[in-house]
């Protein structure tokens, strides 16, 4: 930014001001998402073990992305990267491009967005809705470059959720998402979770959880469950953060390269998923709910299932708790649409019959 005489500044700071006041005008508008509690077959349920989604497609812009857009807004306000009249880039696979676009449009910014074409039509008039542009390239490995150069040409702001979301968000607490997580439990049979299942997509979320259970010295374990495809759970495991895969097919989460983001020291277990897994499980929990999820939703729950068999071949009781990212409005012309997975070569069949096999007798076979 250049150097600004004692008026602009002044008006700079009165514009700083107002943006942020309407950024946390927005937080309390806004109420604490919803924890449900998800049927389990009657014999996992007798074992003593429950799970629990935590509802965060009820936020304004419908997913779990609205708190980490809010956040990055008031990073990059508070740090002085954003003036009146700054058009604001992101490199994003959708969701977190939404919930941006509305937060530029509540400021009064234009707002870009930079993401492969592939990704969901849904999502993109939503992106458009809110009155962001789209830009779209051909890989998920192009996004970050596009969008860095993107923003350099119209002298824009860059927010790079890939490199800001772990130190945006206040981990000690501040009702973020663990912190809700804890008070929502209070009143639970098993009040403090064995396990915590979330899925990476810029890492954010996984790192804010993982820190704030060191911070509060809760015994509580975190999970991250990976989509193929992903380079998170192979970097993970080696303790890499030079690892590169092809990119994940489960929108909203994995990548191809390990982002700065993603803190593995915070994570306790790691799982890769396959994409129909997760796509068969986002429709088995849709089931349950009477209402659809996204597929990262899917991700997650298999995982936790997964999780709770353990817990049950062990004679352990307590609960698990997982997101339910964002509603399945979003994909229904793709992943809930038999000729688009067909045309992906996905088969379900297999996936589809071991939850089958847990609903009937509570077994996990896989």
């Amino acid at each position: 930014m250049p150097q600004l005489s004692a008026e602009e500044m002044e008006k700079h700071r009165a514009w700083i001001d107002e943006a942020v006041r309407r950024v946390e005008a927005d937080a309390q508008r806004s109420a604490d998402t919803h924890l449900h509690q998800v049927p389990l077959p009657t014999e996992v349920a007798w074992a003593g073990i429950d799970l629990y989604l935590k509802d965060e497609s009820v936020h304004p812009t419908g997913s779990l992305k609205h708190r980490l857009a809010r956040s990055l807004f008031l990073y990059a306000l508070c740090n002085g990267w954003l003036h009146a009249g700054s058009t604001v880039v992101e490199a994003s696979s959708g969701s977190t491009a939404v919930s941006e676009a509305y937060f530029a449009r509540l400021i009064g910014l234009p707002f870009v967005a930079v993401m492969t074409a592939s990704t969901s039509p849904e999502k993109i008039e939503l992106i458009e809705w809110y009155g962001g542009r789209c830009h779209f390239v051909e890989s998920a490995s192009e996004v970050y470059d596009v969008a860095r150069r993107l923003a350099e040409e119209v002298g824009g702001h860059y927010l790079d959720q890939f490199t800001y979301a772990e130190r945006a968000t206040d981990w000690r607490g501040n009702n973020n998402i663990a912190e809700s997580i804890f008070e929502q439990m209070s009143r639970e049979p098993h009040p403090l979770p064995s396990w915590i299942v979330a899925s990476a997509g810029t890492g954010g979320t996984s790192a804010t959880i993982g820190r704030y259970l060191r911070y509060k010295r809760l015994p509580t374990r975190l999970l991250v469950a990976d989509p193929e495809g992903s380079a998170f759970y192979e970097g993970w495991r080696t303790d890499s953060c030079e690892v590169t895969a092809h990119g994940s097919r489960i929108e909203g989460i994995g990548r191809p390269r390990v982002e700065p983001s993603f803190i593995g020291g915070v994570v306790d277990e790691m799982v890769c998923v396959p994409d129909a897994a997760s796509i068969a499980t986002m429709r088995w929990v849709s089931t349950r709910l009477g209402r659809t999820v996204g597929p990262s939703t899917g991700t997650n729950v298999w995982a936790a299932l997964g999780q709770i068999a353990r817990m049950r071949a062990s004679g352990e009781q307590g609960s698990v708790v997982t997101l339910l990212c964002d509603g399945g409005e979003r994909y229904r012309s793709t992943y809930y649409d038999d000729e688009w997975i067909a045309g992906r070569g996905i088969d379900l069949g297999p996936w589809s019959a071991a939850l089958a096999e847990f609903d009937a007798a509570g077994s996990w076979s896989v």
